[in-house]
């Protein structure tokens, strides 16, 4: 780190404040694309969806608990999965103490996954997270969406070079790669309007980071998120990290 450019108070000024102007620029820019975010048409979710929920069986209309927004993280928890995504839990631990905040603004935040209910369930509790996780076991709520694939689909990358940060969160969620990539993370919203469900927003991929809060602090750091050149994956599940 100490062979980084260094300059007087007086030239780091400057160039900061020149920075300021466009980090400024660039909110006015996330501004005006929420207000085209929220202006998207809302599709009619015409397809019936029944869940498998700690408080029973539901209706995606009934998952909003009495709101009239509703949030879903699609969580990579697939039926083989022994444990949740690492990157996914990593996600877990930004949204769960954001669930109180955004049910004072009328949204319902829940995480979704394909794994049996038991184990969403039992991996909660070791996860010390509160939200409400549904399970999406026996439908196509995350297929639907682009998020579930099956292994003839996946065939071309599964006969590829396998990544090994894919092979190693694959065996961190004790799963095979062709079990662990047959999942996707995703986030997509709906509106409950008139007693019709719509949904109003979808994104996955590098769409998900502003739920990655870690991110977004270490893009402030000196050496910010330091990841070019690694083979393996930095990030574990926050009771697996060396803490010694």
């Amino acid at each position: 780190m100490t062979g980084h450019r260094i300059g007087t108070q007086e030239e780091w000024q400057a160039e900061r404040d020149a920075l300021l102007a466009q980090e400024k620029e660039l909110t006015r820019r996330n501004d005006e694309l929420a207000v085209k975010r929220r202006a998207l048409p809302w599709v009619p979710v015409e397809k019936e969806y029944e869940f498998d929920t700690a408080d029973g069986r539901k209706t995606l209309a009934e998952l909003f608990d009495g709101r009239s927004q509703l949030l879903v993280y699609h969580f990579m928890f697939g039926p083989s999965y022994e444990a949740g995504c690492t990157v996914c839990s990593s996600i877990a631990d930004t949204l769960d103490p954001q669930v109180v905040h955004l049910r004072a603004r009328d949204a319902t935040l829940i995480c979704s996954s394909r794994a049996p209910l038991e184990k969403l369930l039992a991996y909660r509790e070791r996860m010390g997270w509160s939200f409400n996780w549904a399970s999406t076991a026996g439908n196509d709520f995350h297929r639907d969406l682009g998020l579930a694939h099956t292994e003839e689909e996946l065939r071309p990358f599964l006969e590829g070079d396998i990544p090994p940060t894919v092979e190693q969160m694959a065996e961190a969620s004790g799963t095979d790669v062709a079990g662990y990539v047959s999942e996707g993370p995703g986030l997509s919203v709906y509106a409950l309007a008139d007693g019709t469900v719509y949904r109003t927003y979808v994104s996955s991929a590098r769409g998900l980071e502003p739920a990655m809060a870690y991110y977004g602090l270490l893009d402030r750091t000196p050496l910010g998120r330091h990841e070019e050149g690694e083979q393996t994956h930095w990030l574990r599940r926050h009771d697996e990290y060396d803490t010694a």
